[in-house]
């Protein structure tokens, strides 16, 4: 026999406060048997029903488990690439403290959030790169999490096409059916800022292939200032530069691949929907196996105790005879 649970303090202590009030009940009654010269032995049947009655509940409390069964437990799971801009804009500070630390604390979350699926994580600008295979191992993900920064990654201007293209790749590579295709995700996390030719071939591939995109936009429509050195960022002309959250460009992706578009700026955080709308995504069947368990039987020792409570609450015994 096996149980679901052992009895811990609070249960112990609440059990320890019965019987010691039970014993005082107990104590007083034989106490005044004695003064008004009456047996005390009738009582005793109502005692031991009583005290029985307590131990079956305590068992069943402690879900006792025994006889063997089967059952089958089944795994699902995603794979998610995760694409995250890394281009000079995303050290702007119109989402505090900078919009790229903000994406890394999110980022955390949503990796605690799909910890049974595969998330993989690549890093771009006007190039790509892999950063992180598919992976099950939460550590190295928020490992290579933390170490993000816009100097891994050449700034020459933002291009959507190479990180799409880089994700279809590497999620095509899995040889998916098609079934599993649709339990594959690419998410898109930067300002909106694109100067890539390639964008729309990109798209086109991404509807072909069945795989899911959604769209992460950080910034603000207001903008702000890039702190560079000492200073602020400045342009060929010597004017500093304003970056702006160009949601247009990422919202134009999602409806154009059949995805959704979420934001955060500093007043609107879509982070948690993001993870409710991934989570609304059916994941493919990894693996389904049979196996013996015992079955968890605390109903027979609640019904025992039930009708040994209904049995002491029927039987009229006299206390004093006088």
């Amino acid at each position: 026999m096996t149980w679901f649970k052992s009895i811990g303090m609070i249960e112990g202590i609440f059990v320890g406060l019965f019987i010691v009030a039970y014993l005082v009940y107990i104590f007083r009654l034989i106490r005044l048997a004695k003064r008004m010269n009456t047996t005390f032995r009738p009582l005793l049947f109502k005692i031991l029903l009583r005290s029985l009655a307590l131990s079956l509940l305590i068992i069943a409390l402690l879900g006792p488990s025994f006889g063997e069964t089967t059952k089958e437990v089944k795994s699902e799971g995603k794979d998610i690439y995760v694409a995250v801009d890394l281009s000079q804009s995303m050290n702007a500070f119109d989402v505090q403290p900078t919009r790229l630390e903000k994406v890394k604390y999110e980022l955390k979350k949503i990796i605690e959030a799909f910890n049974s699926d595969r998330i993989g994580l690549i890093i771009f600008s006007s190039e790509a790169f892999v950063q992180c295979p598919l992976t099950y191992d939460q550590s190295a993900l928020n490992l290579f999490v933390n170490t993000l920064n816009t100097g891994l990654v050449p700034n020459a201007g933002t291009d959507f096409g190479s990180p799409i293209n880089i994700a279809l790749e590497k999620l095509e590579d899995t040889e998916a059916s098609v079934t599993q295709q649709k339990a594959q995700i690419i998410l898109m996390i930067s300002d909106g800022e694109d100067f890539g030719d390639e964008t729309q071939d990109a798209v086109e591939k991404v509807v072909k292939s069945g795989i899911q995109l959604f769209a992460l936009g950080v910034g603000t429509e207001t903008g702000s200032k890039i702190r560079q050195g000492n200073g602020f960022k400045r342009d060929r002309q010597g004017a500093e530069v304003v970056t702006k959250l160009n949601s247009k460009s990422l919202r134009k992706l999602a409806a154009d691949t059949g995805g959704k578009y979420f934001e955060i700026n500093e007043d609107q955080n879509d982070v948690n929907r993001l993870i409710r709308a991934i989570n609304e995504v059916e994941g493919e069947l990894r693996d389904a196996r049979v196996i013996d368990a015992s079955a968890n039987k605390f109903y027979y020792f609640l019904l025992g105790a039930i009708a040994l409570m209904v049995l002491d609450a029927m039987i009229r015994r006299k206390t004093l005879r006088i």
